[in-house]
């Protein structure tokens, strides 16, 4: 894909992957962690599940963006994929857990986006930003996660 965005981010937070799976894939909890979300809306009923859709404004970049993501795939524990159904361009967005030897947990975050316009042309600083707020929200969720523990 030409002029795509493809962040891949991972961490190891101390914490059973049912604790770490069930606080990071309750949209609810996003303000919390993610740096960027400055608030949640479900437009369809709790609780979580295939077809459930969010709303997120988040600022990004020096911008306030408004976007709705769709619940995709939900394996409680396993995987979470959520895909925008409005916003400023196509994104995906996929959570998965392992547990590791240890018993503590690896999480990996990707997003994955088709920019459009001319975003499209911003992509590879757009991928750049990307990566270190992820990277950031990681940290922000293995502080909180570890913390409660």
């Amino acid at each position: 894909m030409a002029h795509s965005v493809d962040v891949q981010t991972c961490i190891v937070i101390k914490r059973q992957i049912e604790a770490v799976a069930a606080y990071a894939a309750d949209p609810d909890n996003a303000p919390f962690w993610y740096v960027n979300i400055k608030s949640v809306e479900w437009m369809t009923e709790p609780p979580l599940q295939i077809g459930s859709q969010i709303a997120f404004v988040a600022h990004f970049l020096g911008r306030k963006m408004a976007y709705t993501y769709q619940v995709e795939e939900w394996v409680p524990g396993e995987r979470f994929v959520m895909k925008t159904a409005e916003g400023p361009f196509p994104m995906v967005t996929t959570y998965q857990w392992e547990s590791t030897a240890d018993g503590h947990t690896r999480m990996t975050l990707q997003n994955q986006g088709q920019p459009s316009g001319f975003s499209r042309w911003a992509a590879p600083f757009m991928s750049w930003a990307m990566r270190r707020a992820n990277n950031k929200d990681l940290q922000a969720l293995k502080l909180l996660l570890e913390s409660n523990s």
